[in-house]
């Protein structure tokens, strides 16, 4: 078994996920997964820092891994609702946490019920509608098992998990920008497709983007259970030692688990994907800094430095400016390129940048 150290783990992943490149490129390996769009820094900075300009109708978003909302390329819309569907009523029932409870008392498979609750929101979505608006017009035609009473809004309503799982199972999208969020339908709409392809296979995009890694791991990325994950494991795998645990890397991938360093430097959203392996420990070794990074309220982005992470960032916007406030941990100088990086992050918000907090 080839052994590998985790710093070649960390360069692997910052060249798979193409936070290396340089200039102006039209698509982006990370689509394959999709790229978390939460916060105003979202899918489109992430795309960004990845040298990706894609023209923003080429896209869409949509609730799926975990309930948060993704990018994907429009021209997949049909193959990713194939891809990220929950592969059996066990899988389901994970993801969708506690509502799973009762409708299994009620003997509803957690399948048929997201299928249920996607045929009521296809039929209320004609035109574009808030996700309130939705939700209760949707809550008027469900039976109680598919409800709950919910503390915040003092008001009974579906379960929030199938409610985001089923939205792209009616072929529902979510409209860009717009908070509380807005679903239209997406056009030309047929359903899920009958296969999906290999590089939006998600046991495998995990892999190629976040290995090595192992079926723990990945079920974890996607809140999936790892039995389920194991039993979807490619056959192409190669095992190798990561500093003395046991993962496994797309054997395609072998070779590059050697690759040079990059002298890149990237201010990471809070959810960027280089951030959301579920190996923290190996992405950040010290606790008290993954305390500071992966808090549970108000995460702050992460800055990467050649293949480190060495501190964590906010944005503090004032008018047409913009400053940052920044945490290098360990004392640790200002990575170079920072400056730029920050230039750049006001650039794309439209503001100038005014230094750092």
């Amino acid at each position: 078994m080839p052994s590998v150290t985790r710093d070649q783990v960390l360069r692997f992943r910052v060249h798979a996920q193409q936070l290396d490149r340089s200039g102006s490129h039209p698509d982006a390996a990370a689509l394959d997964v999709g790229v978390q769009d939460t916060g105003p820094d979202g899918a489109a900075w992430a795309l960004a820092i990845r040298g990706t300009a894609v023209d923003p109708d080429a896209l869409f978003r949509a609730w799926t891994f975990r309930g948060a909302p993704h990018a994907y390329r429009r021209s997949e819309a049909a193959q990713v609702a194939a891809a990220t569907a929950p592969w059996s009523d066990t899988d389901a029932a994970k993801r969708v946490f506690d509502a799973s409870k009762p409708l299994t008392a009620a003997g509803i498979p957690v399948t048929e019920a997201l299928d249920r609750i996607a045929g009521e929101m296809r039929d209320i979505v004609r035109s574009p509608t808030v996700k309130g608006e939705l939700s209760t017009r949707l809550t008027e035609r469900l039976d109680p098992p598919y409800l709950r009473w919910c503390r915040p809004c003092n008001a009974t309503h579906a379960y929030e998990q199938p409610f985001r799982l089923a939205a792209l199972r009616a072929g529902l999208e979510l409209e860009p920008g717009t908070s509380p969020p807005v679903l239209r339908r997406l056009p030309r709409w047929r359903g899920p497709a009958k296969q999906v392809p290999a590089h939006l296979d998600p046991v495998r995009a995990v892999l190629r983007l976040l290995g090595p890694s192992t079926p723990k791991h990945v079920a974890g990325y996607l809140d999936a259970p790892v039995k389920e994950v194991a039993g979807r494991w490619p056959e192409d795998t190669a095992p190798v030692d990561v500093d003395g645990t046991a993962a496994e890397v797309l054997a395609d991938d072998l070779d590059g688990l050697t690759g040079a360093d990059a002298s890149t430097t990237r201010l990471l959203g809070p959810f960027d994907l280089f951030l959301q392996g579920r190996d923290r420990d190996l992405v950040v070794p010290d606790e008290a800094a993954r305390k500071d990074l992966w808090r549970t309220l108000g995460r702050p982005g992460g800055v990467l430095a050649g293949h480190e992470v060495v501190g964590s960032w906010r944005p503090r916007a004032s008018g047409a400016r913009l400053r940052i406030a920044l945490t290098l941990w360990h004392d640790r100088d200002r990575p170079a390129g920072l400056d730029d990086e920050a230039e750049r992050l006001a650039a794309h918000r439209g503001v100038r940048f005014a230094g750092y907090v």
